[in-house]
């Protein structure tokens, strides 16, 4: 299987800047898309920021032009540079992949989720 660990979490005071990441280990065979997710409380979780094995990259409105999202291959890990952080980025922040498992590549592909990470943005 495939476990995600994220790190890189914490206190920030408004202005400031983050960088979180998220390891993937275990029996991988593949992973295609990786991606940042958050839930703050009482809201449902959104997509942050997405980005495919070849390097293309997605990201939510809200995040646009603050946040980069990048990732190592080699060592199956995605990052989320947080610049310029606002308030309303404070949520649990999750890491996402799209990984195929094992060793034969036959699968099943499955989605794959991390612990979360907490970012608080509060001066």
């Amino acid at each position: 299987q495939v476990q995600l660990v994220e790190s890189g979490g914490g206190l920030v005071q408004p202005g400031g800047s983050l960088r979180l990441s998220c390891a993937a280990s275990g029996s991988i065979f593949s992973i295609y898309a990786m991606g940042w997710y958050r839930q703050a409380p009482g809201k449902q979780r959104e997509l942050v920021a997405a980005i495919t094995s070849g390097g293309s990259t997605n990201y939510a409105d809200s995040v646009k032009g603050r946040f980069t999202i990048s990732r190592d291959n080699a060592k199956n890990t995605v990052y989320l540079q947080m610049n310029s952080l606002k308030p309303e980025d404070t949520a649990v922040y999750y890491c996402n992949a799209d990984a195929l498992p094992g060793t034969t590549g036959w699968g099943p592909r499955g989605d794959y989720w991390g612990q979360g990470t907490q970012v608080t943005v509060s001066s």
